[in-house]
Order: C-alpha cells, then sequence, then structure tokens
C-alpha cells in the first residue's frame, strides 16, 4: 500500500531549527517528484518546497526561500525538510506529497506533522 509517513515536528522558539522526514514507501518515491505542503486552521493547503527525482531541481514558496532547504535520499526513499530562522508564522501541519514526474497533480499524501514555533 502506497504510503508515506512525516515525522521531525514539534514545538521550537522563534529562530531555531527543525528537520522534517518523509519515509515512502514502494511506488510513491522512485522517479517521483516530491513536495511539502503546510497548512493551517480555516486556511488553504500551501506550497512550501518541491524537488525532482534526481534532485537537479528545487522550488520553493517566497515565504520561506532562503531558509528551508528539501533534500531527499533516493537510496532510502526519505524526503527531508531543513527548517531554519523558524517563525511564529510557519505554524502549521507539515504535509510531504508526490507524484509521478509526468503528472501535474500530487497523488499521494501523508497525516502530516505538527510544527509550532513559539515567539
Amino acid at each position: 500500500q502506497a504510503q508515506l509517513v512525516e515525522s521531525g515536528g514539534g514545538l521550537v522558539q522563534a529562530g531555531g531549527s527543525l528537520r522534517l522526514s518523509c519515509s515512502a514507501s514502494r511506488g510513491t518515491f522512485t522517479d517521483f517528484t516530491m513536495a511539502w505542503f503546510r497548512q493551517t486552521p480555516g486556511k488553504e493547503r500551501e506550497f512550501v518546497a518541491a524537488i525532482t527525482w534526481s534532485a537537479g531541481s528545487t522550488d520553493y514558496a517566497d515565504s520561506v526561500k532562503g531558509r528551508f532547504t528539501i533534500s531527499r535520499d533516493n537510496a532510502k526513499n526519505t524526503l527531508y525538510l531543513q527548517m531554519n530562522s523558524l517563525k511564529p508564522e510557519d505554524t502549521a501541519v507539515y504535509y510531504c506529497a508526490s507524484r509521478p514526474s509526468f503528472v501535474r497533480k500530487y497523488i499521494y499524501w501523508g497525516q502530516g506533522t505538527q510544527v509550532t514555533v513559539s515567539s
């Protein structure tokens, strides 16, 4: 069964760092583009960052550029999001997602991990 499982969320003070991980099951990672999204109550889920299978291309939301870094370890079927200089507005549930490289819509989603940044 296709599955994405996030981990690494928690409570951190503003200015601190966290690293999120997403472990992917077979059929959800190889040759897939991976991404992180986030959502706060009452708001739509928003794009955070994405990375292609070869890691040759990455993309970031303007709000996280220069602070967050997306990476992947294809040998371990794991996606990462290194978050530095965290701000209270980064507080959200973070989701990882994947899609085949030739598909535009993300089709696999994790259950989410809570990140809370205190001021």
